[in-house]
């Protein structure tokens, strides 16, 4: 889990130029992130190397979000997000989850606000908005 809020993340961002983003909010004591996490590691396994993906834990105690990884790893960066200023960068803080697209130029081009209900809607709007 990293630190550094808003600085460090926009950093990443600009290291991952060239290559398409999908950043994940989601929190540890939130229901549909949980169900939707298992998504976001499968395809970031099928993406892997086309798109990159980062995760934001927003508004969450740190042992409990280090708890939930150990539970689902995922194979990208996380960002410890304690007061949300992370998250309101690509849309998020209102909605548990929201997940923002970045294009290869490091644009945030679209917030999608709620859960995936399975692999098919987030694969989607990966091609739709990153890929397309």
């Amino acid at each position: 889990m990293r630190d550094g809020g808003p600085a460090a993340f926009t950093k990443q961002l600009k290291q991952l130029r060239g290559t398409p983003v999908v950043v994940n909010q989601w929190a540890s004591w939130c229901p549909p992130c949980r169900a939707e996490f298992l998504i976001f590691q499968r395809l970031a396994a099928t993406y892997g190397g086309r798109v990159a993906f980062v995760g934001v834990d927003m508004q969450d105690a740190r042992e409990a979000a280090l708890s939930f990884l150990r539970e689902l790893p995922t194979p990208y960066p996380h960002y410890f997000d304690p007061d949300a200023s992370i998250a309101r960068l690509f849309g998020g803080g209102r909605v548990s989850p929201t997940t923002g697209f970045y294009d290869a130029r490091g644009k945030l081009v679209f917030s999608h606000f709620g859960a995936y209900s399975d692999d098919a809607q987030l694969e989607a709007e990966i091609r739709r908005y990153v890929l397309g």
